[in-house]
């Protein structure tokens, strides 16, 4: 049930200014992970605010405008192929979590971060399991990430269009891993991901 339970929870603790926090791209075989950090009104109602996996692209879309309209302050931010080769996915998506609130205008006290883990942050963080759809600033940061990495995978299709980087996005279907074999590796794709290839 997406409501404001969780801040609500926090600002009873004299917690004022809550960002929620959430990563896009952690399972593909190519591209940055990208990460979002949100600040919304106290109890801003956004119609249609999800879970980004559970929207259509469209849908998406959408609320990625009326998120970055009625945010008090948003944050959008990436790590790199080269940094997920050379600190692995989980600290890559930590880094662009911390990145995206460092960046930040408005400072938060507190940081609710989707899913089970938090790792190296200045400030105090809570984990929420499932987070996406159950705290509306994770779920505008979800979308907010999502809408931003798929974005640039529009990009990557325009300059390797052979792989179909608009439709898979960089994950790991049938088309992407048949594209490889045939077309080889290219810069924006992962090595570590792709080792399964070579038994």
């Amino acid at each position: 049930m997406l409501d404001y339970t969780f801040e609500e929870q926090f600002r009873n603790e004299n917690v004022k200014i809550i960002c929620g926090v959430d990563e896009a791209g952690r399972g593909p075989l190519a591209g940055p992970v990208v990460a979002a950090a949100c600040i919304l009104p106290d109890g801003l109602i956004i119609e249609g605010l999800n879970d980004s996996k559970k929207l259509s692209e469209k849908k998406r879309e959408l609320l990625f405008d009326v998120i970055v309209k009625e945010a008090l302050d948003f944050s959008i931010a990436s790590a790199s192929v080269e940094e997920i080769e050379e600190i692995n996915i989980l600290n890559a998506a930590m880094l662009a979590m911390n990145r995206a609130i460092s960046s930040l205008k408005i400072k938060p006290d507190l940081a609710l971060i989707d899913g089970n883990t938090s790792r190296g942050f200045a400030l105090p963080t809570r984990t929420v399991v499932g987070g996406d759809a159950k705290c509306p600033s994770i779920a505008a940061a979800s979308i907010l990430a999502k809408v931003t990495r798929d974005r640039m995978c529009l990009d990557f299709d325009k300059e390797y269009p052979e792989y179909g980087f608009a439709k898979h996005k960089g994950y790991g279907t049938a088309v992407h891993i048949e594209a490889i074999k045939k077309y080889g590796v290219t810069p924006i794709h992962r090595p570590s991901f792709l080792k399964f290839l070579d038994k």
